[in-house]
This record gives C-alpha cells, structure tokens and sequence, in this order.
C-alpha cells in the first residue's frame, strides 16, 4: 500500500517554510491504518516485546493499537506535568528552547524489552530522551519505531546504535 500518498502534506505548518505530515488522513483510511499496524506487528512479533512504549500523542495511537494486537503492556511517554504519580523525567533541546518528557517509576520493570513507537522520526531528541527514560528503568530498549522519517534531519543517526524501523520516508522538510 502507497502510504506516502495517503498522508496529507500542509505546507508552512506550524510555522512558514516546514512541510507538515498529517497523519489524519491516514487515521481516516481504515485499510490504510489496519495495513499500517500489520507493518509493526509483522515486525515486532516474533522479538519476545514485552512492553511497547508510545510517546505522546500521536505515538499513542499506533503504539495502543500494537501494544493490543501483541498482548503486551503499553507504557506512556508524557509531556511533563501530564503524569500523575511518581515519574522520572528527561530534558531536550528543541529548534528554539528545551522541553522535557516523563514516565512513571513504575511504568517498566528492570530487563523488560520494549519498542519505542511515535508517528514521526525528525531529529531524534524526544526518542533520544525517552531511550534514557527507559535505560533509567533498567529496561532494554531494542527498537524505535515510526510511521514516518525525515532522513534529510538525521534522527536515525542520533539514535545510534539503537536500531530505527520506519515504514515511510519523506526527503521534503
């Protein structure tokens, strides 16, 4: 299935001059999402996963739907200040400032491997956060998944070694 051609493209949001990768029309498409979550699932069942980890929001809706179909446990990856209970928390740069993301202490246990999931693969710094989050758990994180990568902003290379699986990519920016 041609999901390039599904996702819609909005030029000059959020700001001029970036290329933004709705994924509303690909949510929209029932084919196109189940075909989607066949990709992950395909790819992730036969690893022993035994925790997927979404980050927010987007990643909350194909990581819910993997972590479903796989029977494992779906640990959220929040924006600071949207978890309730104890959390630990990890800092990163953005273009213009810093924001931080969280888990709960309790979201993952020591030596449990999970798969990290979000919709979109652009410089890597909040995967790269959630990776500490994870390792600070005591966890393994074995993969980082995404529906969409920008090669050209080299978030797979800031990932390393951690190995990056996305279904498509798009060298526009």
């Amino acid at each position: 299935m041609d999901l390039k051609n599904i996702i819609r493209n909005v030029p000059d949001f959020p700001k001029p001059g970036i290329q933004f990768k709705d994924i509303t029309t690909l949510l929209l498409n029932p084919q196109a999402f189940q075909y989607t979550i066949q990709c992950f699932v395909e790819r992730y069942k036969t690893l022993n996963i035994d925790a997927i980890v979404a980050i927010e929001s987007r990643g909350f809706i194909f990581g819910s739907v993997i972590a479903h179909t796989l029977k494992c446990p779906l640990v959220l990856a929040r924006k600071k200040g949207k978890l309730p209970a104890e959390k630990i928390s990890e800092s990163f740069a953005l273009e213009y400032g810093w924001d931080t993301i969280e888990m709960h202490v309790d979201a993952l246990k020591e030596e449990q491997r999970v798969v990290i999931i979000d919709d979109l693969l652009a410089t890597g710094g909040t995967v790269s956060a959630v990776i500490k989050l994870v390792e600070q758990l005591k966890a393994i994180p074995i993969e980082a998944g995404f529906v969409i990568e920008l090669p050209t902003l080299k978030g797979r290379e800031t990932l390393q070694p951690l190995p990056v699986f996305s279904l498509i990519q798009f060298d526009d920016i």
